[in-house]
């Protein structure tokens, strides 16, 4: 077994777990509780961590984790033609009226 990341938060680490697993690599996520005891033991030891059960998966793990990890971020927003509230890009509905956003997307 090999440690093949090291998460800033649970959620991250649930991230990359999901992504591991999705491809068919087993893994286990280490640390899930660890953040309670900050304070009491070093901080960087309390992030989550991920490691592959199968020393052979290590390689395919990094270069999917690499290429999570390269993914822009998107942060484009659209304004909603019926209440003109900003919503992100990939939201299909208002999050302030519940309007259509597909009709805005495609005048783009």
């Amino acid at each position: 077994m090999k440690k093949i990341y090291t998460a800033n938060d649970l959620i991250e680490a649930h991230i990359v777990l999901d992504l591991l697993e999705n491809a068919y690599i087993p893994a286990r996520l280490f640390n899930v509780y660890a953040q309670g005891g900050a304070g009491e033991i070093p901080f960087t030891q309390t992030y989550p961590e991920v490691w592959v059960i199968r020393d052979l998966d290590f390689e395919r793990g990094q270069k999917l984790i690499t290429a999570y990890e390269q993914t822009p971020v998107e942060t484009a927003t659209c304004i909603c033609p019926n209440c003109h509230e900003e919503n992100p890009y990939h939201f299909q509905l208002c999050w302030q009226c519940n309007h259509g956003l597909e009709v805005v997307k495609e005048n783009l």
